[in-house]
């Protein structure tokens, strides 16, 4: 039958000229930024900014992007205050992010005491930022799981009250606002609804596990208007006709149970770990930040593997391909293989930028090596990023989309 269905059906080679994706107008992130990631020990973790960087520079391959972060571990506001001259500004960012707020409220009940200075420091660094020209993205903290510690029942509440000015005080400085906050709490809370006790982002209930910082990350970003989109391909089988956005598609041969083209993506899909599987339902299964689109139509009733260079990816049913699948979401292939390689060699050059933050910004010498410090530490600096941007020119050049083949085939 299979054979018959190929030979009453002609195949046509086509050639679909991509229509390429705009640039993001009213996305937080440009092409170009230098960007600071600032925080407590939930930074310090490089979890959520190396998820974040990680979108960025697979989605943009581009965009030649700087990362840098200043996450220390225990700090508050007042602390991100009091270094912001010297751990921030002095790296000429032009994005900030600001994740202060976990440490600050007590993990107790709601003080006021406590909420003045968080919040007159808060806005002591959104003016700092202002003044210096740098963009600011003003984030609330994570929810934390009540699941995980009994004491976080009560604090999951001090959280809502002690954040709920930050809206404000990003809108007075003209910076931007993500309530984190509010949007992890509401997956918390359906984890909760649906006893999803192997779902656990945070491993000790506010500092994060992997799943933990794709789930922050995937909050900021969409919170800032991040692109949904990496690239999407329709192809109408009995119309002989493929309709391609932010990829090009060529030698396409259509017949009603084997589809088959070469597809040239402009970016690459976030590599999907597989410790977030069982974390995507709760994160929109990534339709908003990692769609990797494929939507085949006129197909024979039946069940469709998918294979890209002749290596199994993914299976699917004409109806599910009917209505569109994501791709990106895989988690084996040679697409995802070359989005891992950039994850990985991004884990490996934040090695480098958190050695220079802790052993050489850090760094404060006795009075009587004063002299020494003056001279060398700004050499060091300087030698160090440019180490990082050379580690950083060799991630871009990873994340650069390669030409691959595709088929589907009727089981």
């Amino acid at each position: 039958m299979k054979r018959l269905l190929m030979l009453t059906v002609c195949c046509l080679l086509l050639t679909a000229v991509a229509v390429h994706a705009e640039e993001p107008k009213d996305f937080f992130f440009k092409a170009g930024d230098r960007v600071m990631f600032l925080g407590d020990s939930i930074t310090e973790q490089y979890q959520y900014s190396t998820d974040i960087e990680l979108y960025l520079t697979t989605r943009f391959p581009k965009w030649n992007i700087l990362f840098m972060n200043a996450g220390i571990s225990g700090d508050t506001a007042t602390g991100g205050a009091g270094r912001f001259a010297s751990h921030v500004l002095a790296e000429k960012p032009t994005a900030i992010t600001i994740n202060f707020g976990m440490n600050d409220a007590g993990y107790g009940n709601f003080d006021e005491n406590r909420q003045k200075p968080y919040l007159q420091n808060t806005e002591k660094m959104l003016a700092y930022a202002k003044a210096a020209g740098a963009r600011v993205a003003l984030l609330s903290p994570n929810a934390v799981d009540r699941r995980v510690q009994e004491r976080f029942k009560l604090y999951l509440e001090t959280q809502k009250q002690f954040y709920a000015p930050l809206s404000g005080l990003a809108a007075k400085h003209g910076a931007s606002f993500v309530d984190q906050y509010a949007i992890t709490r509401g997956e918390l809370e359906r984890m909760e609804k649906d006893e999803a006790k192997t779902v656990i982002p945070f491993g000790d209930g506010f500092h994060t596990s992997s799943n933990g910082g794709m789930m922050m990350a995937h909050a900021i970003l969409t919170g800032l208007k991040a692109p949904a989109m990496v690239s999407d391909l329709s192809i109408d089988v009995a119309k002989k006709d493929v309709k391609a956005q932010g990829c090009a598609v060529t030698a396409s041969e259509l017949a009603v149970d084997e589809v088959t083209f070469e597809r040239l993506d402009e970016s690459l899909p976030i590599p999907v770990q597989k410790d977030w599987v069982t974390l995507l339902p709760y994160l929109n299964d990534l339709k908003d930040l990692n769609w990797y689109g494929l939507k085949v139509t006129g197909l024979a009733e039946g069940n469709y593997k998918l294979l890209i260079d002749g290596a199994e990816v993914a299976a699917y049913s004409s109806k599910q391909l009917e209505a569109g699948v994501n791709v990106g979401n895989v988690t084996t292939g040679p697409i995802h293989a070359q989005a891992q390689k950039v994850f990985d060699a991004i884990n490996a050059k934040n090695g480098m930028v958190h050695q220079r933050f802790r052993g050489v910004v850090m760094f404060n010498a006795p009075d009587w090596l004063a002299d020494v410090v003056a001279e060398r530490k700004p050499a060091e600096l300087n030698k160090r990023m440019e180490q990082i941007k050379a580690k950083q020119a060799e991630v871009y050049e990873l994340a650069k989309p390669t030409k691959h083949r595709w088929k589907l085939a009727r089981n």
